[in-house]
């Protein structure tokens, strides 16, 4: 979850101040990091849902506020957009009990506020971009009443200067302006956190970047926006166009994006801070008044407010997270490849393969990424988001090769062996293993569901595009609550 800010007006004096703190909280990580500080007894896995709301038609349905009082439970909050909520679901041991019944907690959590949700004339839809957004509901009036969303909105088009450029190809090309970033709450994923030591943060963050365009491939789930078919995860290139604060002469002086892939392989979790210090100026310059040196001098813990705040406004698509929990610092990754949905059993399958496929990588004696371009795994991760499991993506010792095939082939008996290590379960690792293989050998992903059920709407039905929109969202929220997994899913309505 994002953290909440105060409404506040931003002084060259307050970004002066807050670079300085900053900076003086990368120097005591730096410390911190070599004193080995750090919590790490036995890994804990984190996750977080963003979902949308719909109407009766299958519209977006702007009263996210409405249905968080009716929820009633701090585990959910807003997002972006007043069609947009987020569920976060309490860290567990990864291996132990609490892993086998995480299905069940988010199946439990989404029916609740399922039923909440329609006391007031909505539901909840876990989607990668909702098919039935349309322009018309993408303005500054949409987001959602928290003071951070406003002024981030005001900062990123104070960079730019100029309005948004979306330009988006595929089978029906997509172009437009905006001049706010309400096209980013279009965007809704999940994020799979997962604890890690410092001496391992480097290797583990490398193995999550050099999976990202297999885990896109098999996961896809956000075909259509503004009625436009576009890339089988068109949430990728949108995120990285809604939040560009570039204008096109900063683009061409090689100034980075806040959308980053990254452009090398780490070594330590400390690169990825420095780089953000070193790269973005500050969107959000509020400063706390802790001192960090002083905390750590007297043998406390420090908060690091401000090099976590500048953290959460750089979207790198595998996040470094620093966290003081039970006064112990620790330590995460935070993958946010993959878009929300379609079912729990998807997602937790998702995060099955994601975190056993890591392991095996992280730990190999010749591990990925010495046999692999940082190149070409920003390349697969953008294959793989335009075509989904019909993609070609690189990997060392297999050259070119289809999606479908390298996950078969290669990373699904490393899932396996992951899930082995973490100590899962061998019934519960091969169900959610299972549901990855068997929507890789049918082809049949949430983008090519809802593409399939939306064109045979329109050639067999004579739909319009919108209602045949319409029509899919509904016959998908329905198989939500089935929770069956995307694979098995009827095409149709």
């Amino acid at each position: 979850m994002g953290r909440d800010v105060a409404s506040a007006t931003i002084s060259g004096e307050d970004r002066r101040r807050y670079r300085n703190k900053v900076r003086a909280c990368l120097d005591v990580l730096a410390r911190m990091l070599g004193e080995s500080q750090f919590d790490f007894e036995r890994p804990h896995i984190g996750l977080e849902i963003e979902l949308n709301l719909i109407d009766a038609l299958g519209d977006p349905l702007m009263r996210n506020e409405d249905v968080l009082k009716a929820i009633a439970d701090p585990a959910w909050a807003t997002e972006l957009g007043q069609f947009n909520l987020e569920i976060n679901i309490p860290p567990r041991e990864l291996g132990g009990e609490g892993t086998g019944e995480l299905e069940a907690e988010v199946r439990d959590q989404l029916e609740h506020a399922e039923a909440r949700a329609r006391e007031v004339g909505g539901r909840l839809v876990m989607i990668g971009i909702l098919p039935t957004l349309r322009r018309s509901d993408i303005g500054e009036e949409i987001l959602s009443a928290n003071a951070r969303y406003k002024m981030l909105n005001d900062q990123i088009f104070a960079a730019r200067g100029e309005e948004l450029h979306i330009a988006i190809d595929g089978p029906e090309p997509l172009r437009m302006h905006a001049d706010n970033i309400t096209p980013e709450a279009a965007c809704t994923s999940v994020q799979f956190h997962l604890q890690v030591s410092p001496e391992q943060f480097g290797a583990y963050w490398n193995a999550a970047q050099a999976l990202a365009g297999a885990q896109v491939a098999m996961g896809c789930n956000s075909p259509y926006l503004f009625g436009h078919q576009l890339w089988h995860e068109t949430r990728i290139t949108l995120f990285e166009q809604a939040t560009d604060t570039r204008p096109d002469e900063l683009k061409t002086q090689g100034v980075r994006p806040r959308v980053w892939f990254g452009e090398r392989w780490v070594t330590s979790v400390f690169d990825l801070f420095e780089e953000n210090t070193r790269y973005f100026p500050a969107l959000l310059p509020l400063c706390d008044e802790e001192d960090p040196n002083a905390v750590l001098e007297e043998g406390g813990i420090p908060e690091l407010g401000e090099l976590t705040l500048h953290n959460g406004t750089v979207y790198r698509w595998n996040r470094p997270i620093y966290a003081v929990v039970k006064g112990r610092p620790h330590l995460r990754v935070e993958n946010r490849v993959l878009p929300a949905g379609p079912t729990a059993a998807d997602v937790i399958a998702n995060g099955a393969f994601y975190y056993g496929v890591t392991r095996m990588l992280a730990e190999e004696e010749r591990p990925v990424w010495t046999r692999m371009s940082f190149s070409s795994a920003e390349v697969n991760l953008h294959r793989a988001a335009r075509d989904g499991l019909e993609s070609s993506l690189y990997w060392p010792g297999m050259g070119e090769v289809p999606a479908a095939e390298l996950i078969l082939r290669k990373l699904l008996p490393l899932a396996h062996e992951g899930l082995d290590r973490w100590g899962v379960d061998p019934a519960r690792r091969d169900r959610l293993l299972g549901i990855v293989e068997r929507r890789c050998l049918t082809g049949q992903t949430g983008s090519a569901w809802q593409i399939d059920t939306v064109h045979a709407l329109e050639n067999s039905y004579g739909a319009s595009r919108h209602d045949a929109l319409r029509t899919m969202t509904r016959a998908y929220a329905e198989h939500i609550r089935d929770n069956d997994p995307v694979h098995t899913w009827e095409v149709g309505p």
